[in-house]
C-alpha cells in the first residue's frame, strides 16, 4: 500500500523516461559515433549510409575486423566487468573482513577494474579470437564464425599514440592532474577544517575573498603568473600549470570541503582531545575517516578541472610538454586529408 501511494502516475513515468532517454541519446550518441568512425578507414567513416559506417564493409575487405566469435567474447567480457561492478559492495565487505584499509578499497577496486578491462580487451579477447580463427578456419560450416563481421582497424590509434608519440601528452596530463589533485586536497582539507572549526568572523571574509579570487578569469591569473615564470625558468614546464591550476581550484576545494566539515559534530573533536589526541591527531584519526566521501567527491571535481583544462595548458606549455586537450586541438587544426581527420578523431576519442 505504501509503495502504491508514492508511485508516480503512468503518464508522468512515461514523460520522465522519454526525457531521460532523450538526454542519454543526445549525450552519448556523439561519443559513440566518434568512436565508431575512429576504427574505420576513410571510405567507410565518411560514407553517407550510417550502416556502412557501423559495419565497415570496405574496412573489413581491406584490413579485416572482428568476427562473430570475437564480438561474442568482447560482449561476454564486458558482461563480466559490469557484473563485477554491480557486486562491488560484496567485494568491499570481503576487504573489510580482511582488514584492508577502507580508504584504499574504493580506488583499489576501480584501478583493478580498469586494468582488467585493458588487459581483457587489448590482449585476452584478441588472443582468444586468433586461436578460434586458427582452429575453425578449415571447418566449412564454422568458418563463417571467424570471418570478419565488423570492419575494424586500429591504425589511426597506432599512428596517434605510437608514431606521433601522443602518449607523451597523456603522461603530461597525468602528472599535472595528479599534482593538482594532491596539492589541492592536502591544502584544502587543512584550510577547510580550520575554517569550519574557527569561531571568529575572519573565516567568513577569507571565504568571500577566496570566492572572488575563484571568479577571476583564468587568463588574468595566467597573465599575472607569466613574468615570474619566465624569470625563474618555469615557463614551458608542467610545474607552472600545476601552480596556476591549484591557485584556480583551491577556493572551490576549500568551500566544498568546509561544507562537509561543518556537518561533522564538534563533539568528535572534543572527545578525541579528551582521550589524549592533539589537534592534528584528532583531525587525522577521528575526522578524516568520516570525511573520505567528501574528499573523494572534491578530488573528482579537481581531477576534472585539471584533466579538461585547455587555456592554462595552451598558454604555458608547448611542444612535447603539452597536455592532451591542447594536443587534440592541434590535431584538428593541422588536418589536411581524411586520414588526418580520423587521426584527430582517434586522439579525441
Amino acid at each position: 500500500m505504501e509503495g502504491k501511494l508514492f508511485r508516480l502516475p503512468l503518464r508522468l513515468r512515461i514523460v520522465t523516461w522519454v526525457i531521460v532517454c532523450s538526454w542519454l541519446v543526445l549525450a552519448v550518441f556523439p561519443l559513440f559515433w566518434l568512436a565508431v568512425m575512429s576504427f574505420k578507414l576513410p571510405l567507410d567513416a565518411f560514407d553517407e549510409n550510417p550502416l556502412v559506417v557501423v559495419f565497415g564493409p570496405g574496412t573489413s575487405q581491406m584490413v579485416g575486423g572482428i568476427s562473430a566469435i570475437g564480438l561474442a567474447l568482447a560482449l561476454g567480457f564486458a558482461y563480466l566487468l559490469v557484473r563485477a561492478y554491480t557486486r562491488r559492495r560484496v567485494w568491499f565487505e570481503r576487504l573489510r573482513a580482511a582488514d584492508v584499509p577502507t580508504p584504499l578499497a574504493l580506488p583499489g577496486f576501480y584501478a583493478a577494474l580498469v586494468v582488467a578491462a585493458l588487459l581483457g580487451f587489448v590482449l585476452l579477447v584478441p588472443l582468444l579470437s586468433r586461436v578460434a580463427q586458427l582452429a575453425l578456419a578449415g571447418v566449412p560450416l564454422l568458418r563463417v564464425l571467424v570471418e570478419p563481421l565488423l570492419g575494424l582497424t586500429t591504425q589511426h590509434y597506432q599512428a596517434v599514440w605510437i608514431e606521433n608519440e601522443f602518449y607523451r601528452h597523456f603522461v603530461n596530463t597525468m602528472v599535472v592532474t595528479t599534482g593538482v589533485v594532491t596539492i589541492s586536497l592536502t591544502i584544502g582539507t587543512l584550510a577547510a577544517y580550520a575554517l569550519a572549526r574557527t569561531r571568529t568572523s575572519a573565516a567568513f571574509w577569507i571565504l568571500i575573498v577566496a570566492l572572488v579570487f575563484r571568479a577571476l578569469p583564468h587568463s588574468t591569473l595566467v597573465t599575472g603568473y607569466l613574468p615570474p615564470f619566465i624569470e625563474f625558468g618555469l615557463y614551458g614546464k608542467r610545474i607552472a600549470v600545476i601552480i596556476v591550476l591549484v591557485a584556480i581550484n583551491q577556493p572551490f576545494t576549500i568551500w566544498m570541503l568546509r561544507s562537509f566539515f561543518m556537518n561533522i559534530p564538534h563533539e568528535l573533536d572534543e572527545a578525541a582531545l579528551v582521550d589524549g589526541c592533539n589537534r592534528l591527531q584528532a583531525f587525522w584519526r577521528v575526522i578524516m575517516p568520516i570525511m573520505w566521501p567528501g574528499v573523494i567527491t572534491t578530488g573528482l571535481f579537481s581531477f576534472m578541472l585539471a584533466y579538461n583544462d585547455f587555456l592554462v595548458s595552451a598558454l604555458l606549455l608547448d611542444g612535447p610538454t603539452r597536455t592532451m586537450v591542447p594536443a587534440i586541438m592541434q590535431y584538428f587544426n593541422r588536418e589536411t586529408t581524411l586520414t588526418d581527420q580520423l587521426e584527430a578523431i582517434a586522439a579525441a576519442a
